[in-house]
């Protein structure tokens, strides 16, 4: 095991160590989240915690907790989320996010929205002074829609650009059979506006920026042979 999944297993070990018993957890989708429901699924096995359902993010999170042995429910039976855990692509200084990097980000916000308490996993290549310092904003969007989207993201001085699959020809499809639009902004000065500004473009579905959604923030960093985690 690399340094990097080291830290990511210790990150996700600690998201998955704040799970209590008799509660409903959003299940999130990425590399160091899925280390989280690897470390829940042990709990439960272990009788370490119980009576524990997940809701999952993705095709990839669902997959993931039949894995590790988490009983799964839905929005239409849970009348709450205890807890969620996922990651991030980007975090800024106020736990402004974005996320989408999976293409998952649209069934991700939903959940972590619901959350009482929304826990972010990132090692700390991911803490960026501004939003779109490194990452990309992801759009989802309806197929029929795609063109028309992009010369609306245009005028806003976005730079789109069609995601496409690797080791698949075409586009990458989502789990809602929708594409994705990865966009470079210059500065984004004010990412709560830009949030809505691009989900009120008809055809949008949901966007990348997650703002004031995040409650806390575990940051992990190699030191030498440890892993340090820091709490934002």
């Amino acid at each position: 095991m690399t340094p990097q999944d080291l830290m990511k297993q210790e990150v996700g070990k600690a998201a998955a160590a704040r799970v209590q018993s008799n509660s409903i957890v959003g299940l999130g989708t990425g590399s160091t989240t899925a280390f989280a429901i690897e470390f829940i699924g042990k709990r439960l096995a272990d009788g370490e915690i119980t009576n524990v359902k997940g809701i999952p993010t993705s095709f990839q999170a669902t997959v993931l907790a039949k894995q590790y042995g988490i009983p799964l429910t839905t929005l239409d039976e849970a009348d709450r989320i205890d807890i969620a855990i996922d990651g991030a692509d980007e975090v800024d200084p106020n736990k402004n996010l974005i996320k989408g990097g999976g293409a998952a980000h649209t069934q991700e916000k939903v959940v972590d929205a619901l959350a009482n308490q929304f826990i972010v996993v990132v090692d700390n290549t991911k803490i960026v002074d501004k939003l779109g310092s490194t990452f990309l904003v992801p759009v989802e969007v309806i197929p029929m829609a795609v063109t028309p989207v992009m010369r609306a993201i245009e005028k806003l001085g976005g730079k789109p650009q069609l995601r496409m699959g690797v080791k698949k020809a075409g586009p990458v499809v989502t789990d809602q059979g929708n594409l994705v639009v990865d966009v470079k902004f210059d500065s984004i000065d004010n990412p709560a506006d830009l949030e809505k500004t691009l989900n009120n473009i008809p055809g949008v579905l949901e966007n990348g920026l997650f703002v004031g959604v995040a409650d806390l923030i575990l940051v992990g960093e190699v030191q030498g042979d440890k892993v340090i985690i820091k709490e934002m």
